[in-house]
C-alpha cells in the first residue's frame, strides 16, 4: 500500500476515548478466550496488567497486545512479528500495510495454536 494511502486518524482521540476503545478491544479477547475454555475450543491463559494483556498458547509461545496512549496506538507482538494499530473510522488498523487489528489477531493465533481462530470486536 503506498505511504499516502495509509490509515491515519480523522482526529486525535480523547485521552478517554482512547482508553475506552482499548480497553473495548483488550475486554473483547478475555471475554471470548474464557468462552473458548469453557466451551473446550482451546485453552488459551490470558494475563493482563493494567494495558497489557500477554496470551500464552499450549505450546508456551505467547502474543502480547499493549495499550500505547502516547501514541494512541495499540501494539501487538506475535512470533511473526510486531504490529501497530491507530484507531480510524471506527476501526483499529495498521499503521504500515491497514490490516485490521481483528483479523491480524485471528490470523496469528490460528498460527500459534495450530487450529482456526476467530477473533472480533
Amino acid at each position: 500500500m503506498p505511504a499516502s494511502d495509509l490509515p491515519t486518524p480523522d482526529q486525535p482521540l480523547s485521552d478517554a476515548d482512547y482508553h475506552a476503545k482499548a480497553f473495548a478491544v483488550l475486554s473483547a479477547v478475555e471475554q471470548l478466550l474464557d468462552r473458548w475454555l469453557e466451551d473446550d475450543v482451546v485453552d488459551i491463559d490470558a494475563r493482563r496488567t493494567g494495558g497489557l494483556l500477554e496470551l500464552t498458547f499450549p505450546d508456551r509461545s505467547h502474543i502480547v497486545i499493549n495499550t500505547q496512549p502516547p501514541l494512541q496506538e495499540l501494539w501487538l507482538a506475535s512470533r511473526e512479528g510486531g504490529f501497530h494499530y491507530r484507531h480510524v473510522a471506527g476501526r483499529w488498523l495498521d499503521t504500515r500495510d491497514g490490516s485490521e487489528f481483528f483479523e491480524v489477531l485471528s490470523r496469528e493465533a490460528s498460527r500459534q495454536a495450530h487450529q482456526a481462530l476467530k477473533f472480533s470486536a
